[in-house]
């Protein structure tokens, strides 16, 4: 396979001598061009085809947000990592720029790093986001290695209980899955909701705080020693796993800095393995779009304590790794497209889900598009009980 052509894109000299020094020591890819800003970025796409691009949140001139929104109107296709300072307001235009099209962040080494330790955090965060966003130039049988042969389930017991919660884990693609899912959950949602999305310090805060304006559900960044109450959601902070525990009278969460589990801090698989552990056969799992495998040993360990496991399905996924692995093992549940899963955490979360699974049938297909459960169920209230500020 050819290898993946990027285009650099940053105002900065030294970065983008960085990132090509970088990007060049992998065999599997090769640096098309780099650009100084957005006019000049523009016109080298149509020269030199890159395969993906990289691109600077703030540049004097044509901005990182006004050079997304051109090539998202010339080249709808052309996947797109933002390279964000890790400061507040790179974060915030890091997640508008997420929302305008863009499929995936990075955040820019700090500058009191050496010039050996950037180019290391460079390979070990873009490289491998670089190399997935462009499977899809890969033949056809590499690019669904993930799902070869997925098992089909029937109805297994645990399936008729209620889900007491929900623990989601996303990554790649996921701030854009989480705008679409959580806003359809009901106000008044049965059961609490705990979710982990791949991304560094203070982008998970502004994360909960802008899907908390777009929600019925509450939605916050995660604090060790919350209880967990229904009707409400609470985002993993960065670099600190979360999980929950019964302490004395109720369900809290507890949040460390343990080592990185599959690289990542916070770790779908910690989450999920708690949840395992509280819960029981009372355990929903959502494993939306992402890269890597994070997730796939803690929905095995949902699975076996009788828990439910919902992969998103491929064709809505930015990317197909992290859903695709627990769908290849056989642990799914229910295989579904982005706009179905909030009917199906409210049907699987009601008080009669006993009375509603009975009715279901075929609980997995081969069709990634099959919907389980009842098409209607009660719409997102317009209101938050107890809506903090």
């Amino acid at each position: 396979m050819c290898p993946v052509r990027v285009l650099i894109v940053d105002d900065s000299v030294v970065i983008r001598k960085v990132l090509s020094e970088a990007l060049a020591s992998d065999p599997e890819v090769q640096v098309a061009a780099t650009a100084p800003d957005g006019s000049i970025a523009l016109s080298k796409i149509s020269l030199v085809n890159p395969d993906i691009v990289t691109l600077d949140v703030e540049m004097p001139g044509m901005s990182g947000l006004e050079t997304l929104i051109a090539i998202r109107k010339l080249y709808p296709r052309l996947p797109v990592i933002m390279f964000s300072t890790l400061t507040e307001r790179g974060a915030a235009i890091s997640l508008e720029a997420l929302s305008l099209g863009a499929n995936d962040c990075v955040t820019k080494p700090q500058g009191n790093q050496s010039v050996e330790e950037t180019r290391a955090r460079i390979c070990g965060d873009l490289i491998p986001k670089v190399k997935e966003l462009c499977l899809k130039r890969a033949p056809d049988a590499q690019k669904h290695k993930a799902r070869a042969q997925p098992a089909k389930l029937g109805p297994r017991a645990g399936t008729t209980v209620r889900a007491q919660i929900v623990a989601i884990g996303t990554s790649t693609g996921g701030p854009n899955a989480l705008a679409a899912l959580l806003p359809a959950l009901a106000g008044n949602f049965p059961a609490p909701v705990v979710v982990v999305q791949h991304m560094p310090p203070l982008f998970t805060r502004l994360l909960a705080e802008r899907l908390n304006k777009q929600s019925a559900v509450s939605v916050h960044e995660g604090v060790a020693g919350t209880a967990l109450v229904p009707g409400r959601v609470w985002i993993a902070p960065g670099d600190y796993h979360m999980k929950v525990a019964q302490q004395n009278d109720a369900v809290r969460l507890v949040t460390t800095q343990d080592p990185p589990q599959n690289s990542c801090r916070p770790s779908v698989d910690v989450l999920f393995e708690s949840v395992a552990k509280v819960y029981g056969n009372g355990a929903l799992a959502v494993v939306l779009t992402g890269m890597g495998s994070d997730g796939a040993r803690g929905a095995q360990r949902i699975h076996e304590a009788g828990g439910q496991v919902i992969v998103q399905d491929e064709a809505t996924s930015i990317v197909w790794g992290m859903p695709g692995q627990v769908a290849a093992a056989g642990l799914a549940d229910a295989i579904l497209p982005l706009e179905a899963i909030a009917t199906e955490l409210a049907c699987r979360t009601a008080p009669l889900i006993s009375q509603l699974a009975a009715k279901r049938t075929n609980p997995v297909s081969d069709d990634s598009s099959h919907k389980i459960g009842p098409a209607a169920v009660n719409g997102p209230s317009t209101t938050k009980p107890d809506k903090e500020a």
